[in-house]
């Protein structure tokens, strides 16, 4: 790799180089992430703490705070610091790193999604079976190929991104070491590359939403059969909420990924990669699990637990 390049460092731009609004960004991504650090670390240890939660549907939560936690990590403090230091310097071999493990935890999430869609299909729609459908095995096995596919899919986009010649301009317009970012400096032939990028992104992409639009195109027509108004509403409103988060991952995911090169704005897609990066990963424990009851009790449960603990 070194042998192919003669750039030993790269230098982010980063969100906006106005110094009035370092300082006040910097806050504001401290924040978000200090809020993404407790939403699922809190939450991985509320599933841990109680039993009432060892559940298929809690297991992949746990895995998808787990994830949300990495990936972020995996790009947000390095913001941070960007606000704080002007010379945005970062190396050679940390920018493939940064972009390996946040192209690897994003590819977890994608197949974690999926996984959580297929339970809930299982739960809603076959309710009788779920018991023997989903056992600690099966749920294990999809936990576990989520994992493989998002490494698998990470030395891909490494070993084609960062196999290119970088012998001209080091300025990376983004904020963190993106793949589209860093390969369209390159002075080589880039187009087999970018052929391979999408290939790759389009399958685990589609793949993913092909499972949930399924599942959840199952759960609908369930729902509607539904007597009760309680259940229907119920169900709606979490099948809504999932939705939403679905949407906002995978549609700044299309946006950023499945377009010419000719066509990326670098600003735009600065504003777009601060949700899947930042955004996400906060409001994912919220979306998923603060609105849900058992959570809420299992909340109140360790409270309690704690206050007594204490004397108080």
């Amino acid at each position: 790799m070194k042998n192919k390049t003669e750039v030993t460092e790269f230098i982010l731009l980063g969100l906006t180089d106005a110094p009035e609004l370092q300082v006040p960004l910097f806050i504001l991504f401290t924040l978000i992430y200090l809020i993404t650090l407790i939403g699922n670390l809190g939450m991985i240890t509320l599933i841990l703490l109680d039993s009432r939660l060892y559940t298929p549907m809690y297991f992949f939560l746990s895995n998808l705070s787990l994830v949300d936690f990495f990936y972020s990590t995996a790009v947000t403090p390095s913001v941070m610091s960007g606000f704080l230091i002007r010379d945005k310097v970062i190396s050679y071999n940390a920018c493939a790193a940064q972009t390996f493990f946040f192209s690897a935890f994003a590819t977890v999430e994608n197949y974690l999604l999926a996984s959580m869609a297929f339970d809930r299909f299982v739960a809603v729609c076959r309710p009788l079976h779920y018991t023997t459908t989903m056992t600690t095995c099966v749920c294990a096995c999809l936990a576990t190929g989520s994992y493989i596919c998002g490494f698998v899919n990470a030395s891909i986009h490494i070993g084609d991104t960062f196999s290119l010649s970088f012998c001209k301009s080091n300025v990376v317009h983004h904020f963190f070491c993106d793949i589209p970012a860093v390969m369209v400096l390159s002075c080589s032939d880039r187009s087999v590359s970018e052929l391979v990028l999408v290939s790759v992104v389009s399958f685990n992409i589609f793949f993913a939403l092909l499972i949930i639009l399924t599942s959840y195109t199952f759960i609908f027509i369930t729902i509607l059969k539904m007597r009760s108004s309680a259940g229907y509403q119920k169900a709606l409103s979490t099948c809504g909420s999932h939705f939403v988060a679905v949407s906002i991952f995978y549609g700044t995911i299309i946006f950023m990924y499945l377009q010419p090169s000719s066509s990326h704005s670098m600003d735009t897609d600065k504003m777009a990669s601060v949700f899947y990066t930042m955004i996400i990963p906060m409001l994912n424990p919220i979306v998923y699990s603060l609105r849900n009851k058992e959570v809420k009790s299992a909340f109140m449960k360790v409270v309690s637990e704690a206050k007594m603990f204490l004397g108080l």
